[in-house]
């Protein structure tokens, strides 16, 4: 899920910059050129950790700006299929559940929450199992799977993750809790 990356790239300090802090700068640059920006090998990157090196500035004939090899940490959000994640819920509709999952909204789709027939309340923005009673609304925490995954590089605001809540151990955390202790009563 998160992870540490480390990443060699050019960086072009253009001119009007050059009389400040040369780190800096860089760093300005970097945040600028990375923060948010998704690769199918990185995965969504999140911030600038550390600047590693920079190496020795070139000048390209006929522009006035500085290129420099730097080394740097990133830290990225690569979600995996068949991952098990954890994320708060941050909005119920009709049709299922979105979980902030890092800087992705994740569907739960209401056929993946759970074994029971699921009721939709719209007054009070919940999906409630009409046997078991167990609820799924805003602010809830829950564990579930990723089985469904397409990141969009050019467009990262169109990419979808799906999850699943319907396997052993994966659900509102509450509910989980809720097993727990009954598997102690029961010891």
């Amino acid at each position: 899920m998160y992870v540490r990356l480390k990443i060699r790239d050019t960086v072009r300090v253009p001119p009007r910059r050059l009389g400040e802090d040369i780190e800096e700068v860089i760093r300005d640059l970097l945040w600028e050129q990375f923060e948010g920006r998704l690769d199918r090998e990185y995965g969504m990157i999140i911030g600038i950790e550390s600047i590693d090196s920079i190496g020795e500035g070139r000048i390209i004939e006929g522009d006035g700006a500085v290129y420099f090899d730097v080394e740097f940490t990133a830290i990225g959000f690569k979600p995996l299929m068949q991952e098990v994640i954890e994320g708060e819920v941050v909005e119920v509709v009709e049709f299922g559940a979105f979980v902030s999952v890092g800087p992705f909204d994740a569907l739960l789709h209401r056929s993946q929450i759970m074994d029971d027939y699921i009721v939709y309340d719209e007054k009070n923005k919940r999906l409630i199992g009409k046997e078991t009673k167990r609820t799924i609304e805003e602010g809830d925490l829950v564990r579930a799977r990723i089985v469904a995954l397409s990141l969009k590089e050019r467009e990262p605001a169109k990419s979808k993750i799906g999850l699943t809540m319907r396997q052993p151990w994966l659900g509102n955390l509450k509910w989980i809790e809720e097993e727990i202790k009954k598997l102690e009563e029961h010891r």
